[in-house]
């Protein structure tokens, strides 16, 4: 594996247990179809949320939030109704968040952008 690949798996590991401490509860994990993956598919009350996490070792390429594009959460959205159709999830309440996880010698930090589109 490489370390990009370990990096990203680590963010998403520090996304679960940040979205857990919150009180949500995990439905998927890297889901995928033709069209992309989702990285996690949680529950929040009666809201299924679609969360994107971004893991970087740093800001020096920018913050990871910002590799969130318009084109992207559009394709987030089609990925939500498309699991929603294979999982059989009648999801009333849908939404989409954003996790960016900055990893580096100083700490963790986790920010979390609800309603992302």
């Amino acid at each position: 594996m490489s370390r990009k690949d370990e990096l990203g798996r680590r963010g998403e590991q520090l996304a679960v247990e940040h979205l857990t401490a919150e009180g949500y509860t995990i439905l998927d994990r890297n889901w995928r179809c033709a069209i992309g993956e989702i990285d996690i598919v949680a529950r929040q009350g009666a809201t299924t949320v679609v969360v994107e996490v971004k893991t970087r070792s740093g800001v020096g390429f920018g913050h990871p939030l910002d590799a969130v594009t318009p084109r992207k959460l559009a394709r987030l959205r089609r990925l939500a109704g498309a699991w929603c159709a294979a999982t059989g999830t009648s999801a009333p309440a849908l939404r989409i968040d954003v996790i960016g996880v900055i990893t580096s010698r100083d700490g963790v930090v986790v920010d979390h952008v609800r309603q992302a589109c």
